[in-house]
């Protein structure tokens, strides 16, 4: 049987929609697994019958964590937040990881991850942390624009048998103070953290680079979604 994963929703207020970007759910497909779009939901409930039906969870990317669960107050080039999405997936990782199912984070992914177990964020890159590297590109987005050290500890240098990768970069906020049981598997040029690991899970990764976007072009971006899936088969 094919593991069933479920997909944080994106949303779109203006709109009064949700959504998703194909690239999250082919390149589940193509790694062997089932991608679901779960509903926009905080009841914890539901969110525990959702959980019975699947076999991991990808947290996508999207608007801005609240500094709220970071207890800052937001800067005025902080974005627009979702209340209801950051309820979500407070709720929908404290469930999963109690269960220990495979979790895999994408982008905004990484931030909230790092929240949730106690780190912070920068909330604006070009004014917190100014930097020569690129970490928000102009389309199109499956081109590399920068590089990550792979530290040879982790789980990713494991999989990939490499110390470096070059990566895409869309983002304006990144973790700043790792969160607690959080290890770091890669680092960009300027030091940000890219790449992290909960080492006493099953499996529990997330980075901040794009792998929707860059799978079908490249081979560790499709590895990343082939272990996730593979994570969820033994």
């Amino acid at each position: 049987m094919k593991p069933i994963i479920g997909l944080v929703p994106l949303i779109d207020e203006k709109k009064e929609s949700f959504w998703m970007l194909p690239g999250y759910m082919d390149g589940i497909t193509e790694a062997g697994g089932i991608p679901v779009m779960l509903p926009l939901t905080h009841d914890e409930g539901e969110i525990e019958e959702l959980l019975d039906h699947m076999h991991g969870i990808l947290l996508t990317g999207g608007h801005d964590v609240s500094p709220a669960l970071y207890n800052e107050k937001p800067l005025k080039e902080c974005a627009q937040t979702i209340e209801e999405r950051d309820r979500m997936e407070m709720i929908l990782l404290k469930k999963t990881l109690e269960r220990d199912m495979p979790v895999l984070g994408i982008c905004r992914g990484i931030q909230f991850l790092n929240v949730f177990t106690g780190g912070t964020l920068y909330q604006d890159l070009p004014t917190q942390r100014p930097t020569k590297t690129e970490h928000h590109q102009s389309p199109p987005y499956d081109i590399p624009v920068h590089e990550v050290t792979i530290k040879d500890d982790s789980k990713l240098f494991k999989l990939l048998g490499k110390s470096s990768i070059r990566v895409n970069s869309y983002h304006h906020q990144a973790i700043k103070d790792i969160g607690e049981d959080l290890k770091i598997m890669a680092i960009s040029e300027d030091g940000l953290t890219e790449a992290v690991e909960m080492p006493d899970k099953r499996f529990v990764w997330a980075v901040q680079w794009h792998p929707e976007f860059a799978y079908k072009k490249d081979d560790v971006q499709r590895k990343i979604f082939e272990e996730f899936v593979k994570s969820m088969m033994g």
